[in-house]
């Protein structure tokens, strides 16, 4: 195992990222918990925990290639069509080389989840410090703990059982930088909470309806129900908040929000696994913006499926003169806006409580 110790001066610079900021940390001398949904959330993180090192069965076999087969991704679905374009990078590789394309996309997809949380635990941890409700501060606390959890088991699986790990995704890397430069809490909660975690949340789903692998499989429903708290945190707490602000702040949240989306979809395009393959990430964006499969369409569209109800129930999607409806309708995912918003369903996904009554 590899210490700080041990880091060159190049390592260290490689392995620690620092980003600058300025923000004021907020004390309350009232105590009084006067928002009701928010001290029932808090209640239900307590009784909600679970012991990653307890909870999972770490002594499970994990075949990364058939883990990466079953998921089908980079054979047929979303990448099937770099096989046979003209010109394509990859017109040389054979079963092989498609095989090795799977493991580490679906390597690169865990990693990008294991970073994603730990933007999570440094968002979280400000929002604690800046947050002026006390309400708001008690479950905001329980979520620093379930996030370090996330970055513990997500980090362990790609240790353990995968076999390998991938950098930050340049898009994921400089959003998390630019929610962390960002002085305004509610921008913290926004960035995080409801459009980072909303589309982790959907990505989580997709990936643990397909999987069969035991351990995986169980890891994903409890990180899960983590997560629906996360993002019911953010809409019940913004949705009060977003209430007094004018036309022109709500106008700002609506351009953040859809300019967030739009990174987290670039993020899946995964181009540190074409690095690592010896290809240009960009020849491969190309063709997929000019192709745009369709299963990378609706792939694409579904990780919209929590963020568009979510955004509705802040009151975002039909502010000032309906811009942000106006863009997700040209991307083609307006049509999640009456899905069950995550405030209203967190509950219901609480897997951790199901096993304990079981």
């Amino acid at each position: 195992m590899t210490t700080t110790d041990d880091l060159t001066t190049t390592e260290m610079r490689d392995t620690i990222h620092a980003v600058t900021s300025t923000f004021d940390s907020t004390f309350t001398w009232d105590y009084e918990r006067t928002r009701i949904p928010l001290s029932k959330l808090y209640e239900k993180a307590k009784t909600s925990q679970w012991n990653a090192s307890t909870d999972l069965d770490w002594s499970t076999d994990v075949d990364p290639e058939k883990v990466a087969s079953e998921l089908g991704i980079g054979t047929s679905d979303r990448f099937g069509v770099l096989r046979d374009y003209p010109n394509s990078p990859v017109k040389h590789f054979g079963d092989k080389e498609w095989l090795e394309v799977a493991v580490n996309l679906q390597c690169s997809l865990l990693s990008q989840f294991l970073h994603g949380e730990q933007g999570a635990l440094l968002c979280t941890a400000r929002i604690t410090e800046t947050v002026p409700w006390i309400d708001a501060k008690y479950y905001a606390a329980t979520q620093v703990m379930d996030e370090a959890r996330h970055v513990e088991v997500f980090a362990r699986y790609l240790n353990e059982k995968m076999g390998r790990q991938f950098r930050i995704n340049d898009n994921l890397g400089s959003l998390l930088d630019d929610i962390l430069r960002d002085s305004r809490w509610d921008i913290t909660y926004l960035g995080m909470q409801i459009m980072v975690e909303g589309l982790a949340l959907a990505a989580f789903g997709l990936m643990h309806a397909i999987t069969n692998e035991p351990l995986l499989k169980k890891l994903l429903r409890y990180v899960m129900s983590d997560e629906a708290r996360h993002v019911a945190f953010g809409v019940l707490s913004l949705q009060e908040f977003y209430r007094e602000l004018s036309v022109a702040e709500l106008r700002e949240r609506q351009e953040f929000a859809f300019e967030t989306a739009a990174r987290l979809q670039r993020r899946f395009m995964q181009s540190e696994v074409w690095e690592r393959m010896g290809v240009n990430p960009a020849e491969v964006a190309r063709i997929l913006d000019e192709v745009n499969p369709p299963a990378q369409q609706q792939f694409q569209t579904m990780l919209f499926s929590k963020i568009v109800p979510n955004c509705k129930k802040l009151g975002l999607i039909d502010a000032g003169d309906g811009w942000l409806r106006e863009k997700f309708t040209e991307i083609g995912v307006i049509q999640f806006e009456d899905w069950a918003d995550t405030g209203e369903e967190y509950e219901l996904l609480d897997e951790v409580a199901k096993d304990r009554s079981a």
